[in-house]
């Protein structure tokens, strides 16, 4: 379906060794798009390889996106490269601590907002920047479910998540109206059906992406949509 939607595009996605990362590298490939693959995991660079193999276009910059030079080494070297940045896919992760609140410890909180919320801020300030020099993009966030609801004992990751959320829709207020768009995608975090099949099948969610990337809803700006097997619209588990 997204065949040719990102032809020549050049995209950087972060968290790319694995997952809905990994998915989304294969669905941008096969729409056309040059990608620089990120990851702090050398799978990552097993990704770009297996993309080159198979006809695409990947290369693999390592980076922490909770350091913020390192984020900016990623994106100089993605204009480097290719001359712009046209699209980028924020795509954090650390798993919730299974702590409650109370018993919750710096480390677990400090780990959690560095990376999911923090490392989202350095990537957009950097890809924004690039991104303006040349007319715009666009940038897709991941947010999770846990942007627009709270689970228990998941308190960093509820905080960092919908701190994620916020700065979504201030970069596309800041942004909109010099050509970038910022969006982000919701994937479900309650074990419905449907949601288990999402994530047996992270190219659901890559398709969701690639399609926010692409220039085809050219006026969807600020938005959060949720790839969750609709519990956040009934809320039946």
């Amino acid at each position: 379906m997204m065949s040719g939607r990102l032809e020549g595009k050049v995209c950087i996605i972060t968290g790319a060794g694995g997952g809905v990362g990994a998915a989304t590298a294969k669905v941008l490939a096969a729409a056309g798009a040059h990608l620089v693959l990120s990851d702090i995991s050398e799978a990552a660079a097993d990704q770009a390889e297996a993309i080159r193999r198979a006809g695409g276009r990947a290369t693999f910059v390592p980076a922490d996106i909770g350091n913020e030079g390192e984020v900016e080494r990623l994106v100089a070297r993605t204009v480097e490269k290719y001359g712009r940045l046209d699209c980028a896919f924020n795509n954090p992760g650390v798993e919730h601590s299974a702590t409650p609140l109370a018993n919750l410890s710096s480390a677990q909180w400090d780990r959690a907002i560095r990376i999911d919320l923090t490392g989202v801020f350095y990537c957009l300030k950097h890809e924004i920047r690039a991104m303006l020099k040349t007319g715009g993009g666009s940038i897709v966030n991941t947010a999770t479910a846990l942007a627009a609801v709270a689970l228990p004992s998941a308190a960093e990751c509820v905080a960092a998540k919908h701190g994620v959320a916020g700065l979504t829709r201030v970069a596309a207020a800041d942004y909109g109206h010099r050509g970038v768009r910022v969006n982000a995608v919701l994937p479900g975090i309650i074990r419905t059906p449907m949601v288990c099949r999402l994530a047996d099948d992270p190219t659901e969610i890559a398709q969701a992406v690639a399609l926010l990337l692409s220039d085809a809803p050219s006026f969807v700006n600020g938005v959060l949509i949720p790839v969750d097997g609709r519990y956040l619209a009934t809320g039946v588990a």
